[in-house]
């Protein structure tokens, strides 16, 4: 899934999630939160970002597995392309896995805002 986030391509992305997974994005200061459910749910979340944003930077620092869970800390630098104005967010992503499969992935974030 982070591969195919890093090439920007939401088919590769939707491959690594069940029909009936939900993403929760708790949000930030700058971003909302959101639930969606769903690989329409899924595309939608991951569109919205490549639509919206440039991402300059974005590494997954640390995995943590244990049984279906993985927990995955990490940062990234955006630039949103309609106003220019730059974020970087330390995140930790909450996934289940089920027969290779994402069921749920649940992310915190804290977003501050680097340019204006």
């Amino acid at each position: 899934m982070f591969v195919a986030f890093g090439e920007k391509d939401v088919d590769k992305i939707l491959e690594t999630y069940a029909d009936d997974v939900v993403i929760i994005y708790h949000g930030t200061t700058v971003i909302p939160p959101a639930q969606l459910e769903g690989k329409k749910g899924v595309r939608t979340f991951f569109e919205k970002i490549f639509q919206r944003t440039e991402v300059l930077h974005f590494e997954p620092k640390q995995f943590v597995v244990e049984d279906k869970m993985v927990v995955v800390l990490g940062q990234e630098h955006q630039r949103v392309k309609r106003s220019g104005r730059e974020l970087k967010q330390n995140w930790v992503q909450i996934y289940t896995v089920e027969h290779n499969l994402i069921t749920r992935m649940e992310e915190f974030a804290a977003s501050e805002v680097v340019k204006e």
